[in-house]
């Protein structure tokens, strides 16, 4: 019997979920503190990399990550930005800063995240989504689909924040990552609404809990 090795976007949301369902950003979320979230990004060196304009930095400056956005999209930036941080932090000798749900709330206000930025979402979109990124190929939707990982109908609290969600994505991007680069295959990225597109549409299905 041939096993199959679920690709790198499967492992990677099945670590995502995994870690919803083991209370990540479970703590109540009230309206982020954008001048306590400037001083996580400093106590966990985020400025290491990411400088203002004019002074040493290896990453982008911080006037690009500090902008109006949605929530999810801000999410899928971390997503897309795993890769090249886990490299970098991994050839300078540095541990993968940890970030606690209240401070992903605070982080997010300060670089300006706000879910109601953004779309509605697409559910179509989301269905397209699903068998792009070879979601189905490991995962059950609606029954449907591969039998390596969980049903993604089965319900997560993520769906419902996209605080915890990216707080989720946060934690295990290096696993992720790591697992992307050991396998030598291409690490799915999310465009503009993606994200947003995705989740909804597991939010929209994800039976109760």
């Amino acid at each position: 019997m041939i096993h199959r090795r679920p690709g790198p976007f499967l492992l990677g949301m099945g670590l995502v979920l995994a870690g919803i369902g083991a209370g990540i950003g479970t703590a109540a979320e009230g309206p982020g503190d954008a001048e306590r979230g400037q001083a996580v990004f400093a106590a966990r060196q985020c400025v290491r990399c990411h400088a203002s304009r004019g002074q040493p930095r290896v990453g982008p400056v911080i006037e690009e990550l500090r902008r109006p956005q949605g929530a999810y999209e801000l999410a899928g930036r971390f997503w897309n930005h795993a890769p090249a941080m886990f490299t970098s932090l991994r050839r300078d000798g540095f541990a993968w800063p940890e970030i606690s749900p209240a401070e992903m709330v605070d982080l997010m206000a300060y670089l300006q995240a706000d879910a109601s930025r953004d779309p509605t979402p697409d559910l179509s979109q989301g269905h397209i989504l699903l068998v792009r990124k070879g979601c189905l190929k490991c995962h059950r939707y609606r029954g449907e689909g591969g039998k390596i990982a969980e049903e993604l109908t089965q319900y997560h609290p993520g769906y419902q924040s996209a605080v915890t969600w990216a707080g989720a994505v946060w934690k295990h991007a290096p696993r992720m990552a790591e697992e992307a680069r050991r396998m030598g295959v291409s690490y799915p990225r999310f465009t503009g609404e993606e994200m947003a597109n995705l989740v909804g549409l597991l939010r929209s299905t994800a039976k109760s809990p």
